[in-house]
């Protein structure tokens, strides 16, 4: 009787189209951010590698992604291309991911795999959160210019103040995403294709319906906040136009001038405010489309006044430090460290 030969292992192409194709995209249904984000991460790697063993992509196999050249490609993308941490674990996170799928695939690699596998994300310091004071958020926003332009700038500021929201969030608002009548709110659309409606304050409401007066054409499936071209805004845009209103605002709060802003620094001011009035944690979690509170806990860390406020509870104790005296010579090299 002839015995059944076993399938032959699929390529190393075909491994990566099947990945994109029918993993993430047909399986697990990632939304085409994320796909785009992986992309970029193993053609950089493939690049890499391709240099380091002389060998086209197509004629890799599984077994040349060895920890040495993982690790060889982290530290290029630290040094050689001044990545932060954040973005080479972002690569890290995107090759695993790959490697993981290929295993289940060709079980005659798991052994390479699993080696691989074993690098390790690196650890870093998280930098304090940045955040503009109550004073400092008005005096960005300003008020509104006569200019198409300037009214367009100062719904964009108050809106993403108002939401918190990322900015990728409200470049990507439609028309048809606000609802003004009732419980006004705005339907973001999220990281993951995660959706989430944000009450809208009855200002930010007055303000859009003078914008929609203004600009009667923007309807339906129509980006609330176009450019001149009638087209979503891109993120560099936002940023050049919060930089606008930024130098203008600095003259009345010169302290601007000593911070980095960002449209990510509106979110987390958005966060802030709310958390210092009292909002819980959860809610704000909610507000902002995380996944986990824990995230939302650095803003505690990074409230100084609050931290205050909780000191100011606790009564110090009563006591007389002594000078520590290092029993031996060992003790005393120690503390030279």
């Amino acid at each position: 009787m002839r015995r059944a030969t076993a399938p032959k292992p699929l390529s190393f192409a075909a491994l990566v189209q099947q990945f994109f194709t029918e993993y993430l995209v047909a399986q697990r249904a990632v939304s085409p951010r994320t796909v785009a984000c992986y992309r970029d991460a193993l053609m950089l790697f493939l690049d890499f590698a391709s240099g380091k063993l002389g060998k086209a992509p197509t004629a890799m196999r599984l077994a040349d992604i060895q920890p040495d050249l993982i690790l060889a490609f982290l530290d290029h993308l630290e040094h050689g291309r001044k990545n932060s941490v954040r973005s080479r674990n972002l690569r890290l996170t995107a090759l695993r991911a790959f490697l993981k799928f290929a295993g289940r695939r060709d079980v005659t690699s798991l052994h390479d795999v699993e080696r691989a596998l074993a690098v390790p994300m690196k650890r870093f310091e998280r930098p304090i959160l940045g955040f503009l004071s109550r004073t400092e958020m008005v005096a960005v926003l300003g008020q509104p210019g006569p200019s198409w332009s300037s009214q367009r700038d100062h719904l964009l500021l108050a809106m993403l103040y108002n939401t918190g929201a990322r900015v990728s969030e409200i470049i990507g608002v439609r028309v048809v995403d606000v609802v003004l009548d009732g419980g006004a709110c705005v339907h973001l659309h999220g990281k993951g294709r995660k959706l989430r409606s944000i009450p809208l304050w009855a200002a930010t409401v007055v303000e859009i319906r003078a914008w929609l007066r203004l600009n009667p054409t923007l309807r339906g499936e129509a980006a609330l906040l176009p450019n001149r071209d009638g087209q979503a805004m891109s993120r560099s845009n936002v940023a050049q136009r919060l930089a606008i209103a930024v130098k203008r605002a600095s003259i009345e709060q010169p302290n601007l001038l000593k911070k980095r802003v960002s449209p990510h620094t509106l979110r987390h001011t958005s966060a802030m405010h709310l958390l210092q009035s009292g909002v819980p944690f959860n809610v704000i979690a909610l507000w902002l489309g995380h996944e986990s509170t824990t995230t939302t806990h650095r803003y505690v860390e990074a409230d100084l006044t609050m931290k205050e406020k909780a000191l100011g509870r606790l009564e110090a104790p009563d006591t007389k430090l002594r000078r520590y005296q290092a029993p031996d010579s060992l003790m005393r090299f120690l503390q030279t460290l």
